[in-house]
């Protein structure tokens, strides 16, 4: 299925999210972002959401800006989220300090070279992070975005592609 025709399958009630959608998938409505960053985070965070078709139609909509290479980036960005969010949320949240000396040990090789440019990795990832609800994995992923000179207004962009892309995948998947 198209992009455009999931977004015409967004219901009457969810307009909102058909207009967000259009607006954060442009330079436009995401200010600070390039087009092949728009691509990479919609993607990242489709993946996330857990909505295969969303995934399918946005991986065909990032293709177009962005290598197999850069695809395989954003994707590399919601798998080792899907694990690291889990794990750090676990720490931060629950009650025993402990758990925050301790080693991960969990193997995260592919976040030195995830196959895109470093700031559009921890751009995929924040995205991510936001999604899952891992707020140590997003401070993290934030601080080293600034770190790399990237604006709050740009970060603010990240996140705001993530919160559409979930709202849209939890819509059309209890549709």
């Amino acid at each position: 299925m198209s992009l455009s025709e999931l977004k015409s399958s967004i219901p009457d009630y969810a307009k909102d999210l058909r207009l967000n959608l259009d607006s954060m998938l442009s330079e436009a409505g995401a200010p600070g972002l390039t087009t092949k960053q728009i691509g990479l985070i919609a993607l990242a965070s489709a993946i996330a959401s857990r909505h295969e078709p969303l995934v399918a139609a946005l991986a065909i909509e990032a293709a177009k800006t962005a290598s197999t290479h850069e695809l395989d980036g954003a994707r590399t960005a919601a798998a080792i989220m899907a694990m690291n969010n889990v794990y750090y949320r676990f720490t931060h949240l629950v009650g025993d300090p402990e758990y925050q000396t301790l080693r991960a040990n969990l193997r995260m090789n592919a976040m030195a070279n995830p196959g895109c440019d470093k700031v559009d990795f921890e751009l995929c990832s924040l995205a991510v992070s936001a999604i899952n609800g891992c707020g140590k994995c997003m401070d993290s992923h934030e601080k080293t975005l600034r770190k790399h000179d990237v604006s709050v207004q740009t970060v603010q962009s990240a996140v705001r592609i993530a919160s559409v892309v979930h709202a849209v995948a939890v819509t059309l998947e209890q549709e």
